[in-house]
């Protein structure tokens, strides 16, 4: 059953794609992107699949979107027109084939066409000649667009013989004509078209057809809806007989034996070929060749069982905004920053996105909890487009700008820049602050990600995009590879590392958030004891301190870490991307109850790999000499902590002797 919220988003969703529904079919004035409109009817759509009391028998998603405009004169259709259902995954296209299987009783193989975003087009042909083309309006009821259509010298007045039948296209307005005729209109002081559907659909709704004849114009067909002669058999039998008739048909249809051909003919089209056309294409078609096995699949209410749009991935999407958070630039800077519901846009996901300064988020109203549309810029920067006012929740909060910020050092003091929309730290040196600290968590010492130096941190820091911990695991290979420095292989490196780390010991995680105190052997005793962060957050001072080898100073520290909001909110956000492994508690050993520091250049472990050896063998690693200490392993440059142990008449002994006594 549907909780309140939810049937209250799902009426807010319908009401909202009606909108809109008008706005870009009847109206040809959309205000949302083909991909944002998409995102919307597919929340709906999953809601009312999960549940049913939900739908609505006018609701989008259970009809035809179109009704005749009152200038053009109404035709009713002699055949149901129908629109695609569409898929985004190749989940989705299994699952369809899986379908088509089971209601068939048997494989098939599949005819596959580019889906060219235009304006459907039924035309009649009585005895060879054009009578009639209408729009597909609400599926029942179109308009009447003859006058229009006849402009376009691809589409021919007469056919190759006297046949009568009925076939359903697609109009379009080509690529170079859509971006010449807005360059026109912008010129004159006119509106500018959305996009080349609208235009092609803008062209043929007139009433005038000096209009259309005007403007680069063509037309696809691709179905044969009723003809007086025999119905080819198969789709590509279909597409044969269009084009022997003299109509036009695109030469890009191929035929695929299985799936994966399928897949191989997607990635094609949503590739470079995509540029090789002049018309729009938002994906592709894929339908049952047989018409046999057609019929026998039949339709729902507003679509063919036997055909499927397979979208390219979407250019806008549609998310949450769940909190800002601020991040630091090399003169001090401070750019809030959106922490999103991660959300494929363009092929790679995305969970945050610059919001520029205070000016940028009061001007697009954008608050905590906010549904945005999200783009990326250029292919590569994620921005928010705008916000949809009309599903802000009752519990969305706005964002002011903050007074003081754990970033900017000293006192965490702000200020706005004095004639500018920019705020900055007024204590200087936080960037390289900021620096230091992700440095150190990607360091070797805490979660070792190969390639993430300094240089590179400070770098990402500095173009923005990363500020705090979690940010590094948001980095995607485009973003990498728009860097200076950054070629494919580099950028796949890096994040094959960056994959890498989101499995950390315990022990490691901790040493990397910086807690004061916390280094190795502490983030060891801290993580064997407790075992999971969890418990060692809900851990009290008081529990801390009584820790052997911990005690009141470090348990302070710990605890006020914790309970710090500006250390949770980071950490929550972290742990999303992190598997966090346990640390095994200390065994019974060679070693055990004795204190062991490490010094100096061993000739084949470093510091790290000894201490850990250290700790496997029940001891404990230091980092200091003391009358507690049982022994010191050396290398080469010891330094002080040689002589402190020679002067307290510490045993020192070589790496070898190191591992013999470890029995290796």
């Amino acid at each position: 059953m549907a909780s309140k919220k939810v049937t209250e988003r799902a009426k807010k969703l319908r009401n909202l794609l009606t909108h809109h529904a008008r706005q870009y079919h009847i109206l040809d004035a959309p205000e949302l992107s083909d991909s944002a409109y998409d995102a919307l009817n597919r929340e709906l759509l999953e809601l009312e699949a999960r549940y049913p009391e939900l739908v609505r028998k006018d609701s989008v998603t259970q009809r035809i979107v179109g009704e005749a405009l009152p200038f053009l004169r109404k035709v009713r259709h002699r055949v149901p027109q129908w629109s695609f259902n569409d898929a985004f995954s190749p989940d989705e296209i299994r699952a369809f084939d899986e379908r088509v299987r089971k209601v068939s009783g048997a494989p098939q193989t599949y005819a596959l066409e580019l889906k060219i975003d235009g304006l459907k087009v039924v035309c009649t042909y009585e005895k060879g000649e054009l009578v009639l083309a209408a729009t597909r309006g609400d599926g029942v009821v179109g308009e009447d667009i003859t006058h229009n259509i006849r402009t376009i010298q691809e589409v021919p007045a007469r056919l190759a013989r006297p046949v009568t039948l009925i076939i359903e296209g697609e109009v379009y307005l080509t690529r170079s004509g859509f971006t010449k005729l807005n360059t026109e209109r912008k010129d004159a002081g006119e509106p500018v078209f959305a996009n080349p559907r609208n235009a092609a659909a803008g062209s043929v709704r007139q009433l005038d057809p000096s209009i259309a004849a005007a403007r680069p114009l063509g037309a696809f067909f691709y179905d044969v809806a009723e003809t007086s002669e025999t119905f080819p058999k198969m789709q590509e039998d279909e597409l044969s007989y269009l084009r022997k008739l003299g109509l036009p048909v695109n030469p890009e249809h191929r035929h695929a034996d299985s799936l994966e051909e399928v897949f191989s003919y997607w990635e094609k089209w949503k590739g470079k070929a995509r540029d090789t056309v002049d018309y729009q294409l938002d994906g592709i078609v894929l339908k049952v060749e047989s018409r046999k096995a057609q019929q026998m699949l039949g339709y729902t209410g507003k679509a063919p069982r036997f055909a499927l749009a397979y979208k390219f991935p979407p250019e806008q999407v549609k998310t949450t905004v769940e909190s800002i958070t601020l991040q630091v630039g090399r003169t001090g800077k401070l750019t809030p920053v959106a922490h999103l519901t991660p959300v494929a846009v363009a092929g790679t996901v995305v969970a945050r996105a610059t919001l520029h300064n205070e000016d940028f988020i009061r001007d697009k109203d954008i608050r905590i909890g906010d549904t945005v549309i999200l783009q990326k810029a250029g292919d590569i920067i994620p921005e928010i487009v705008s916000v949809i006012t009309e599903l802000r929740p009752k519990s969305a909060r706005a964002w002011k700008f903050p007074t003081h910020s754990p970033l900017c050092g000293g006192d965490g003091s702000i200020e706005r820049v004095p004639g500018e929309a920019a705020h900055r730290c007024v204590t200087t040196g936080s960037f390289e602050q900021q620096v230091r600290r992700l440095s150190h968590f990607a360091g070797k010492s805490a979660l070792d990600i190969e390639g993430m130096g300094r240089e590179t941190i400070r770098l990402l820091i500095d173009q923005g995009l990363i500020s705090d911990f979690d940010d590094l695991f948001e980095l995607t290979k485009d973003e990498l590879r728009a860097l200076e420095g950054f070629e494919e292989t580099k950028a796949a490196k890096l994040t094959k590392a960056i994959t890498s780390a989101t499995k950390v010991p315990l022990d490691r995680l901790l040493i990397g958030l910086g807690i004061a105190h916390v280094g190795e052997e502490t983030a060891y005793l801290l993580a064997t004891h407790f075992a999971t962060l969890t418990a060692l957050r809900a851990a009290s001072e008081d529990a801390l301190s009584r820790i052997d080898g911990i005690g009141p100073i470090i348990g302070k520290a710990v605890a006020e870490w914790f309970k710090d909001a500006d250390n949770r909110a980071p950490l929550a956000r972290l742990m999303k991307h992190l598997m966090v492994q346990k640390i095994a508690a200390p065994a019974k050993g060679p070693l055990t109850g004795q204190t062991v520091v490490i010094t100096g250049t061993l000739p084949t472990l470093s510091r790290e790999e000894a201490e850990a050896l250290v700790r496997r063998a029940g001891g404990k690693a230091s980092g200091s000499v003391s009358a507690k200490t049982s022994f010191v392993v050396a290398g080469e440059n010891a330094g002080s902590k040689f002589e402190t142990a020679t002067r307290l008449s510490i045993p020192i002994v070589s790496e070898a002797a190191f591992l013999k006594k470890l029995g290796a």
